[in-house]
């Protein structure tokens, strides 16, 4: 299905992003207590653009690290299965760690990686920052620890969340009817 700019709609423009991105820094700064070193893990590609806009704010010494999953493909809902991912992630063992994932909807890809990093990289503690929480898709039992936004059944786009690779340079978010 080919989808055209024209007919994207404004759900959410670049101030309001923004500022609640920097809301949401504040509050993982609370959480965390500005003491205490944390390894960000960013889910790629979709949460490049809310990891960076959201780790300019943060006061705590931090590590960065890069992932890659998906179970989207070039389609408006998830596939069921978790298809490419490439998770080279180091040992997190005693470390803190928080996923900045661009949305969570059926929780399945997110499950998998926190799973992942809990077992095989041996962290202590992992949080989860999302962008946007689909709670109405929900099929895994994935409950962010930090969001900035709810979103109901919309296909979103813009800021880092794509339709088939475009889009993702958009610095608000839109949606197609």
């Amino acid at each position: 299905m080919e989808k055209d700019i024209k007919d994207l709609k404004v759900l959410i423009d670049k101030d309001t992003l923004s500022a609640r991105i920097k809301a949401l820094a504040d509050e993982i700064n609370a959480f965390y207590d500005n003491s205490k070193s944390l390894t960000i893990v960013c889910v790629l590609k979709g949460a490049v653009m809310f990891f960076a806009e959201l780790t300019k704010h943060l006061k705590m010494p931090i590590k960065m690290e890069f992932v890659s999953l998906s179970s989207y493909g070039n389609d408006f809902k998830s596939s069921g299965e978790v298809k490419s991912f490439n998770l080279n992630l180091p040992k997190l063992e005693n470390e803190n760690v928080l996923i900045v994932e661009d949305i969570v909807d059926t929780g399945l890809t997110l499950d998998f990686l926190i799973k992942f990093i809990k077992v095989k990289c041996c962290a202590c503690d992992v949080r989860l920052a999302v962008l946007f929480d689909k709670k109405c898709a929900r099929k895994f039992d994935v409950q962010p620890d930090f969001s900035a936004f709810d979103v109901d059944d919309k296909f979103i786009v813009g800021f880092g969340l794509d339709y088939c690779g475009l889009y993702r340079n958009l610095d608000y978010i839109g949606w197609f009817e």
